[in-house]
């Protein structure tokens, strides 16, 4: 299907997602860094805004050299204390399928499950821009498709923004989203809803798929998005991109040198179980302090220790 056919097909969506969505870039280059959503020397991490972080101040913060953390989150609880401590951008990961869900891959999870956790995630904050990924088989059909599930994440679920995989060959939903006013963050490298096409492994080795990855980089850049999220590639090559484009690049295991980091907070804060991937750095051991927790709580309801007085109403 041609674009023009795409667009007129899904005029009456594309109209309800420009005026549900609360920025949006234009269709091609970055977004203007101006006006009074442009946090001009407001530092994206930590700020004081309680307004909610838009692809233009991610455009701003790009532009003054600044780096910024970025978090996976799947309910209310946590991605409010992910707010409280300043996240500027979370995103409702498929990674929900590996960590959250019980699933072995992204690959089974779906429009539902994904509207429902992006809507918690949205009511469980107030400052940070709240990026939704399309899940495997909510945009492969084309652009028509992809604009009819983003649509839904905007309209029921709030998002500011949508993410989808896919360099040159998802070039053409990213455009229709774009021109229909849905923010569009691209996801190239190791992209793991092709996990049964691709397994696990580093993308962009050799002068061939390194050749491709620029490419692709470059056609989601064109396509409009806002920003693009480049998960396992050499950190030399993850450098390249990132000083070819003028929209940020968004790192998972991919060296230093991108303008944001992204983790999944599970293997961030030590509450997956497991082996961790080697890019990722755990700051806590969740997953003990909780253990613990529970352990203590058995031990005095068997003991008879819990409750006490100050626990029981007379």
């Amino acid at each position: 299907m041609s674009l023009q056919a795409a667009q007129n097909q899904a005029a009456t969506s594309a109209t309800s997602a420009t005026s549900a969505t609360s920025a949006s870039p234009p269709a091609a280059g970055p977004p203007a860094a101006t006006g009074p959503s442009a946090g001009a020397g407001k530092a994206l991490y930590g700020g004081k805004s309680t307004r909610r972080v838009t692809v233009h101040d991610i455009a701003a913060a790009t532009e003054r050299g600044e780096k910024w953390p970025m978090l996976t989150a799947y309910d209310a609880m946590t991605a409010s204390v992910f707010d409280e401590a300043g996240i500027p951008v979370m995103l409702v990961g498929d990674s929900m399928g590996n960590c959250h869900l019980g699933y072995e891959t992204t690959v089974p999870v779906t429009m539902d499950e994904m509207a429902m956790l992006s809507a918690a995630v949205v009511r469980g904050t107030k400052r940070a821009l709240i990026v939704a990924d399309l899940p495997f088989g909510a945009y492969q059909e084309g652009p028509v498709q992809a604009l009819r599930n983003a649509t839904r994440l905007v309209k029921d679920a709030g998002v500011g923004a949508v993410k989808l995989e896919g360099g040159e060959r998802s070039h053409e939903q990213i455009r229709l989203l774009v021109e229909a006013g849905i923010p569009v963050m691209g996801h190239i490298g190791l992209t793991p809803q092709s996990v049964n096409a691709m397994g696990y492994r580093v993308q962009g080795r050799g002068e061939e798929a390194a050749q491709q990855l620029l490419r692709d980089a470059k056609a989601v850049q064109d396509a409009g998005a806002f920003a693009v999220v480049l998960e396992l590639v050499p950190a030399e090559l993850a450098a390249e991109v990132t000083r070819c484009l003028h929209i940020p690049t968004v790192g998972i295991g991919a060296g230093p040198d991108t303008d944001a980091q992204v983790l999944v907070w599970t293997d961030m804060a030590g509450l997956t179980g497991g082996k961790v991937p080697r890019f990722s750095k755990q700051y806590a051991d969740l997953r003990q302090v909780l253990g613990d927790a529970v352990r203590s709580y058995a031990e005095e309801v068997v003991g008879g220790t819990f409750p006490q007085p100050e626990h029981t109403f007379h």
